[in-house]
């Protein structure tokens, strides 16, 4: 009877391991979503803030927080930390989670390009770098 439970437990862990990685994201996937993201945002080295604020360092910044960038009083005034769990309800609707924000894209449908996004986001300091 042992070896039939050890070949369930195996099995479950198998089966939970894809999603355990997914709930990281990956950031290649993230970094290919990304385009989207680009055609008003810039990340890396030497980004400037363009139709949106650049991102560099955005994970764990404060909303409305780039220095050069004219934000909409929503935004500044939200009150929000762009941490993953915020940072992902805004990337799924952001004007549900920001009303007013000037951001006029309509969101990520999948969890996964979320997550991923997410995930290639992280890689980059203050600075533009990957850290």
């Amino acid at each position: 009877m042992k070896p039939v439970h050890w070949i369930a437990w195996s099995a479950l862990a198998l089966a939970a391991a894809p999603s355990a990685a997914h709930a990281d994201g990956d950031p290649a996937a993230g970094e290919l979503k990304y385009k989207v993201c680009r055609v008003c945002h810039q990340i890396g080295e030497g980004a400037k803030n363009f139709v949106g604020p650049m991102l560099n360092g955005v994970v764990g910044r404060k909303a409305g927080s780039v220095p050069g960038y004219n934000y909409s009083d929503a935004n500044k005034h939200s009150g929000l930390t762009w941490d993953e769990a915020t940072l992902a309800n805004y990337l799924r609707a952001p004007r549900a989670v920001v009303p007013g924000t000037k951001m006029a894209f309509p969101g990520l449908e999948k969890d996964a390009d979320v997550a991923n996004v997410i995930a290639y986001l992280k890689q980059f300091g203050p600075d533009g770098k990957k850290l």
